[in-house]
């Protein structure tokens, strides 16, 4: 059982808690009692997911052909020095992201279920966070969420849906979305704990433990002046402070002296270029530290508003996303989702130099999907949905392959396909009719 925000008693509670273990850590809470990963004799699989907004021009983004050793069109050809670890899906909808446009196609992406038309958020659960309770366990953190902006304009959000589907791609359960973290300082300080350099964050990190027994301690005494139901709810907020002890303990437990972690960021950075890189980078130091094996990020927020003047365009992206298929814009338009290959490669690129024990590299065990809940932006579809593939999950993907599912394959055929690799049980998830036997 889980306390909605309404049931959580003593907000001091939780203001301490953000204190001493910082927030990220109590949004990604796992149910008590939720099985473990199974112990495996290779390295563990670090998984991804990189979701850019307002779809892609597909005709830059499909391979002309199916199998292996397929061509790669302008936004695939960033990644050709990793063909081999690329499988690219084709072919895919996802009939549940239809509806107010932008407001619930991020938060549609991983779950391939119909949101509920209410302002309280209502969907499913993303396969991030089904993942988590299966290989996200042995970390101090099950998952992080990252992101470039905090959101997009008034368009991300709908009159009948609300702002909950627009702003994240990762939803613990069906009624809680995870905030996806902008700043590269908070970040950061979620990732190693609070403080500037390694020295502040000993010193604080002992404080923690301390400030989290106290809580135990007052909350016990509270339990007893309690009614019934009362206890309840307090039964399920202390469980809740057990699992925060937990990982506060693992995080202690955790030897990062093989890594050189700079000092913490001091903000924002100024401009978007460094910005997301830098976002980047904090993702492949949570993975080289185990500190998370899963990871979500917005490259950009839907319906952004940012410019791309370091890669030559000044338009607004979304406004240009609606090109009404004049040439020039959709030249801009490329410009963009180029860019934004160009700098997930280089995140690759990094990802295969990392070592990962007698397992070969990072990237052989990773792996990392990057795509959109989008087409043609311009017309606002949903099919054929951009989808790739990088890694090979330790052996079980196969690689170089260009796969054409059926017409209109539900794209959560290809989310539980991804479980299916990992080796995370699932029946069901979304509007899925079955695993994509080729992957």
């Amino acid at each position: 059982m889980y306390m909605t925000r309404k049931h959580l008693p003593r907000r001091t509670f939780l203001r301490s808690a953000a204190a001493a273990v910082s927030l990220p850590l109590l949004d990604a809470m796992i149910p008590a009692g939720t099985a473990l990963a199974q112990t495996a004799a290779k390295s563990p699989p670090r998984l991804g997911f990189f979701y850019v907004p307002h779809g892609a021009v597909m005709s830059n983004w499909t391979p002309d052909k199916v199998g292996s050793d397929f061509d790669l069109k302008s936004l695939l050809a960033p990644f050709e020095k990793y063909q081999s670890h690329m499988t690219v899906v084709s072919n895919l909808e996802n009939k549940r992201a239809y509806g107010p446009v932008h407001a619930i196609t991020p938060g549609t992406w991983l779950t391939g279920a119909a949101p509920r038309v209410s302002h309280e958020p209502y969907g499913g659960i993303t396969i991030d966070q089904v993942a988590a309770r299966y290989i996200g366990q042995d970390t101090p953190l099950p998952s992080i969420e990252v992101a470039t902006e905090t959101s997009g304009a008034a368009g991300s959000c709908d009159r009948a849906y609300g702002c909950s589907y627009a702003g994240t791609i990762s939803f613990r359960t069906p009624s809680t979305p995870l905030p996806m973290e902008n700043n590269p300082r908070k970040l950061f300080q979620a990732l190693f704990g609070v403080g500037d350099n390694a020295a502040e964050r000993e010193r604080i990190g002992k404080q923690t433990a301390s400030i989290l027994d106290l809580m135990i301690e007052e909350t016990a005494e509270l339990n007893r002046q309690l009614g019934a139901a009362d206890r309840v709810v307090l039964g399920d907020y202390l469980e809740t402070v057990r699992e925060v002890e937990r990982r506060v303990q693992k995080t202690a437990e955790h030897d990062l002296s093989h890594m050189a972690l700079p000092d913490a960021p001091q903000g924002m950075p100024g401009d978007f270029d460094s910005h997301l890189k830098l976002q980047l980078d904090m993702i492949l130091l949570a993975y080289q530290g185990n500190i998370t094996r899963i990871a979500n990020m917005m490259l950009a927020a839907e319906v952004s508003n940012q410019t791309y003047n370091h890669v030559g365009v000044s338009d607004a992206f979304h406004p240009l996303s609606h090109h009404q298929n004049d040439a020039n814009k959709i030249a801009r338009l490329l410009r963009i989702q180029e860019y934004h290959s160009r700098v997930m490669a280089d995140f690759i690129d990094k990802l295969a130099a990392l070592p990962d024990g007698d397992n070969g590299s990072m990237l052989d065990n990773a792996m990392i999907l990057y795509g959109s809940n989008m087409s043609n932006s311009n017309a606002h579809d949903h099919w054929p949905l951009p989808s790739l593939i990088i890694g090979r999950a330790g052996g079980n993907i196969k690689g170089n392959q260009h796969i054409m599912t059926a017409e209109r394959t539900p794209v959560a055929n290809l989310m539980m396909t991804i479980l299916d690799r990992l080796n995370v049980p699932i029946e069901d998830m979304g509007d899925a009719t079955g695993l994509i036997a080729e992957v």
